[in-house]
């Protein structure tokens, strides 16, 4: 198990408003938590990191060793209502800050199961050498209207309303996390990143780098892939993955 990650401010944004961290909990257990703030310069920074540091705290000082998926969502449940509670505190206290708030992905993974709890449009892709899976729903206004037949999922790529989120962490009083659960094949590769990559790199392409280079060399090179693109959002790329050092190219 090995996990990295990389951040860019991208080509547009004077400022990076993502924040991440991911690392090793055991031999055999990576986590990643990645954010992306919305609400103005100081007020999406602020939440991100907020959000980023209250849910790996949480994580580090409570995971155990071999802790079941039930184990592991109540974990992740507690951890994001935890930052989702701060975040939406911090902006009631400081009126400049109000309506601040973040997306979140928070991962643990282990050689049997990845574990995964999200709020927002930030992704986490399963990927292997032949295939590449989202396997988080968008939380948008865009994907209500892709899943009610209104658009379709090219037309959701370039909609106006394609930033607007129906769920967040630190909004509202409560959040509501989804969770997801599913086996980490041998060969694969959890990437999880913000909307400053998926918007600007198709899936294909994905894959296609994450097949192609060392998994050192990842997250750098999809950040150059999304700036070439245009860069147009901050850009956040975490990798988790089994394959073993020597096996790759």
């Amino acid at each position: 198990m090995r996990t990295l990650g990389a951040s860019h401010a991208g080509r547009v944004r004077p400022t990076n408003q993502d924040a991440f961290i991911c690392g090793m909990l055991t031999a055999n257990t990576a986590f990643a938590v990645v954010c992306d703030g919305m609400g103005g310069a100081n007020g999406g920074n602020i939440a991100s990191s907020i959000a980023m540091r209250c849910i790996a705290d949480r994580i580090v000082d409570e995971y155990r060793e071999n802790a079941t998926p039930a184990t592991v969502r109540r974990l992740l449940n507690a951890a994001i209502g935890a930052a989702n509670k701060e975040v939406y505190e911090t902006a009631m206290e400081e009126t400049e800050l109000r309506g601040m708030g973040t997306t979140v992905v928070a991962v643990i993974a282990n050689e049997r199961d990845i574990c995964i709890a999200h709020v927002g449009d930030s992704r986490a892709y399963l990927v292997t050498p032949t295939s590449i899976e989202q396997v988080t729903r968008d939380h948008s206004v865009v994907q209500d209207m892709v899943e009610k037949g209104q658009i379709t999922a090219d037309q959701a790529r370039f909609h106006p309303q394609k930033h607007f989120l129906t769920r967040a962490l630190g909004v509202e009083h409560d959040t509501e996390c989804d969770f997801t659960v599913l086996p980490f094949p041998e060969d694969g590769t959890v990437l999880i990143c913000t909307d400053g990559l998926s918007n600007m790199v198709e899936e294909d392409t994905l894959q296609s780098l994450i097949r192609t280079f060392p998994f050192e060399e990842i997250p750098q090179k999809l950040i150059n892939t999304a700036n070439l693109a245009g860069g147009s959002d901050n850009i956040t790329v975490v990798g988790i993955t089994r394959q073993e050092a020597q096996e790759e190219r």
